[in-house]
């Protein structure tokens, strides 16, 4: 089976979770004791999506976008968030983070990218959770399966979120929903960017297209197919072998820190309840 069969497949199981994406951020953000919700919208179609739902699910003047660009970024970025404002009718925020980014770089001159890249993502993040208490809001995440699986984000920056309505839907997902949602063609058609420094995109930071990437991980974690299943399958072994690596390696960032067990119930391990226990 190719990775374009495969894709398409899984657009197409995507095609009826608007309803169940909608309800659950609806009760889970009422059953919190919350009304409103707040994340950051980079002009990029994971975060473009989030809003559409989140508007659906608890009206307009609930939802809080707040946009964070950098000096770097590409203003084609800053004006597809705009252009989701405006078909929302939304309210949006526009804090620039260069003046904290800059101060902070001043005198490491030689940070690389990837350095940077994750402090913008963690004061982005930061920016996020003071405005929850602002609105009082629940802040949402904006990362999709895809992401998450690969560990394609930063700790405790955009992969932070009390609620994350598309964490369970890969990138050929996150773009059939996007089609079915009317989300701006300008986002649905761009290439993926994490927009954290010039010219940068997301497949070329990652050495392969997340059409590839959508149809090994679906193989592995879905189907639950071995590596050499998977080859067999027709994909390259040496991918296979890296993206099944990158879920080993990036299992840490999905999961709340590992606690030392010494009690008889440690948090976490002994001492586990549902989200919302008690409330």
């Amino acid at each position: 089976m190719q990775a374009q069969e495969i894709c398409e497949n899984l657009a197409a199981i995507a095609q009826g979770v608007i309803p169940v994406l909608t309800a659950f951020l609806k009760d889970e953000v009422h059953k919190a004791g919350f009304s409103d919700v707040v994340f950051g919208l980079s002009g990029g179609i994971d975060s473009a999506v989030v809003a559409y739902l989140a508007v659906e699910a608890v009206g307009k003047e609930h939802v809080h976008p707040i946009i964070m660009p950098y000096k770097l970024s590409s203003q084609n970025s800053i004006d597809d968030a705009l252009r989701v404002v405006d078909d929302l009718d939304l309210t949006a925020q526009t804090i620039e983070i260069t003046p904290q980014i800059d101060a902070y770089f001043a005198d490491k001159s030689d940070a690389t990218a990837l350095r940077r890249g994750n402090k913008m993502a963690r004061e982005r993040m930061s920016i996020i959770y003071d405005h929850s208490v602002v609105y009082h809001a629940l802040a949402l995440g904006t990362s999709n399966k895809t992401e998450l699986l690969l560990g394609y984000g930063t700790q405790f920056g955009d992969l932070a979120s009390a609620l994350n309505p598309i964490g369970d839907l890969y990138k050929a997902q996150i773009r059939a929903v996007a089609k079915s949602l009317s989300v701006p063609l300008s986002i649905q058609q761009k290439p993926p960017s994490a927009d954290l420094w010039e010219d940068q995109t997301d497949e070329g930071e990652l050495g392969f297209t997340y059409e590839l990437a959508d149809a090994v991980l679906h193989l592995l974690v879905d189907e639950r197919m071995s590596v050499d299943e998977v080859v067999e399958q027709g994909f390259d072994r040496e991918l296979v072998q890296l993206i099944s690596r990158r879920i080993t390696l990036n299992q840490y960032k999905r999961r709340m820190p590992v606690i030392a067990k010494l009690s008889s119930r440690t948090i976490g391990i002994d001492f586990r309840y549902p989200r919302d226990w008690g409330m």
